[in-house]
């Protein structure tokens, strides 16, 4: 028998592979409803950072690659939700922020976020505000859940 029956075997190790290895990202996961959320205006951003949690942001452009971004990025958002907040911006539609960035490279993604934010998350921010202190660092690790995770560790990000 031999040859015949190993194809078999190999499908169900892999599919006891995908069902059980929390590092395997090949692969969709039930993760629920998406963490991730799509940037619509600056106001909004804003918002987002006055909440006082840090901000990680995926400038994307359309791209192969991109498509392996999202799946990373609903697995962090997920992960390190409430805690992290995921946001992606897609550069065509909103160009005038993406340029403001800076970069040449895309897709890339910073971490936007403030140490002082922490000690007043309790006071109600006013929504007119437009300006933010906020530390933005560029993000250099392993573009996985595992990266994030090792990223905020060294970052001190909680």
């Amino acid at each position: 028998m031999g040859e015949m029956g190993e194809p078999s075997f190999f499908d169900g190790m892999i599919r006891q592979l995908r069902a059980t290895c929390k590092y395997y990202t090949g692969y969709p996961k039930d993760l629920g409803p998406s963490r991730v959320i799509h940037f619509t205006s600056e106001r909004q951003f804003v918002q987002l950072l006055h909440e006082g949690h840090p901000v990680v942001v995926a400038f994307t452009i359309k791209c192969n690659y991109t498509k392996h971004l999202d799946k990373v990025l609903e697995e962090a958002a997920a992960e390190f939700y409430p805690q992290v907040k995921f946001m992606r911006v897609e550069c065509p539609k909103y160009p005038g922020f993406c340029i403001t960035r800076q970069r040449k490279e895309y897709p890339f993604i910073e971490i936007f976020h403030s140490p002082e934010q922490a000690s007043n998350q309790g006071k109600a921010a006013d929504p007119n505000i437009t300006k933010y202190s906020v530390k933005v660092l560029p993000f250099n690790f392993d573009l996985s859940a595992y990266g994030f995770r090792e990223f905020f560790k060294r970052h001190g990000i909680k």
